[in-house]
């Protein structure tokens, strides 16, 4: 992996023994963190790991990204909204509102995710103010399969949002 890559390890309200195994394997940078995990937790998993953390806030409504920032604003290194929709953690391919993001101050780094596809991803951006976005389901040729030629695309354009 290149340095200019960071690696982000994935975790829904991960214990102490499994946070701990896989920071061990130092194959993280950042850990995003999906699940109910309080401000307290998250500071406690920042000083276990000395890893940064990012908090993904799931939002239905306005009141989700405000009480978000209110809760995490002061403990996470930076946040993710997406969509509450979902039976799992995750975006599940589906967008929210991003007129709830559309003029919003967060006060740390924070990304957008949940639903991008090469298709809606300036738009996405234009709405949000986005700098940073979080892609999976929109680059693959089937359920959990990546498309490398989707994938591809989504970079060009996000690179062109850039220049």
């Amino acid at each position: 992996m290149p340095k200019t890559v960071g690696r982000v390890g994935v975790f829904v309200d991960p214990d102490d023994q499994l946070l701990d195994e896989r920071v061990a394997a130092g194959a993280f940078d950042l850990l995003q963190l999906h699940g109910s995990e309080s401000p307290e937790r998250i500071v406690d998993i920042k000083r276990r790991t000395g890893k940064p953390v990012m908090k993904v806030i799931m939002v239905a409504e306005a009141a989700d990204v405000v009480r978000g920032i209110a809760t995490y604003a002061a403990v996470a290194d930076r946040l993710m909204f997406e969509p509450a929709e979902g039976i799992l953690p995750g975006g599940n391919a589906k967008a929210f509102d991003w007129t709830i993001l559309s003029g919003r101050t967060v006060p740390l780094p924070w990304l957008l995710a949940g639903g991008l596809t090469p298709d809606n991803l300036a738009e996405a951006v234009r709405v949000t103010g986005a700098r940073a976005v979080d892609v999976s389901s929109g680059v693959e040729s089937s359920r959990g399969v990546k498309s490398v030629a989707l994938i591809r695309v989504f970079l060009e354009r996000a690179a062109a949002l850039t220049s």
